[in-house]
């Protein structure tokens, strides 16, 4: 069974979300994902710099499977991607949760009620 840390918010879309002291949201993919993708060989992150709407494709994850989208959580703007994350990708097999992907800034009255709790994302997979 995939790993849903209690103090992480989520997608239906499968990104992780932590907030930071620093007011910046932290964005991965989770561990039931990168399970569904299988060996990860590829990523395409987006630039600092970027501003982006919630549902926004904003980065690319490919496996030796299947090429995915990775959306953004809220509105706001893309302030450091993971360059380690793109070095070694395979590195999101090994620990979703500890290999984040992106970081971003939310805009003014970002929504971020809408993003699902641990509880609700595990019920969102359990459906799947």
């Amino acid at each position: 069974m995939s790993k849903v840390p209690a103090d992480l918010k989520y997608t239906k879309s499968h990104e992780w979300i932590r907030s930071d002291a620093d007011g910046l949201l932290t964005v991965g993919i989770t561990d039931h994902a990168q399970e569904a993708l299988g060996d990860i060989v590829f990523l395409e992150l987006p630039e600092a710099g970027r501003s982006v709407a919630a549902g926004e494709a904003v980065a690319v994850i490919e496996s030796v499977k299947a090429a995915s989208d990775i959306y953004a959580p809220v509105d706001g703007e893309i302030i450091a991607s993971n360059t380690a994350a793109t070095d070694a990708p395979e590195a999101i097999n090994a620990d979703a949760y500890d290999n984040w992907l992106f970081k971003l800034k939310p805009a003014p009255g970002a929504d971020l009620d809408a993003l699902l709790d641990s509880a609700g994302y595990e019920a969102e997979i359990a459906e799947a």
